[in-house]
């Protein structure tokens, strides 16, 4: 009989491959996110220091319902326009494991919109 991984278990397989090939520097530091089933977090992290440099989430921002599209695009545009007042204008994306839809790619659209480059 085949037993089937875990979710979140796949997802941080899948988050450390991403890891391998995606790190935050200084310059351009690591725009990172995390999911959960009622809330979405961002992070810019400096790799190189191991600091977070900026965060956001929808605990944060007091939003009802955090879980949806509507709130992972107020928690991206929350998450650059912080980023811009620190002077950080180029990022990675780090969808963290995650498929690139939905509320991952919701943040990152709200992000780019607010001026964030990556």
């Amino acid at each position: 009989m085949i037993k089937k991984e875990a979710k979140t278990v796949a997802r941080k397989r899948r988050h450390e491959r991403v890891r391998n090939r995606v790190s935050g520097t200084a310059s351009v530091p690591r725009l990172n996110v995390f999911r959960s089933n009622s809330h979405i977090f961002a992070q810019i992290i400096d790799d190189e220091v191991g600091n977070t440099l900026v965060s956001s989430s929808s605990v944060e921002l007091k939003i009802k319902n955090g879980g949806n599209v509507e709130g992972a695009k107020v928690v991206g545009a929350d998450i650059a326009k912080k980023a811009l007042k620190a002077g950080i204008k180029k990022v990675v994306f780090d969808r963290g494991g995650y498929q690139y839809h939905g509320r991952i790619e919701a943040l990152a659209d709200a992000a780019r919109e607010n001026g964030l480059e990556f």
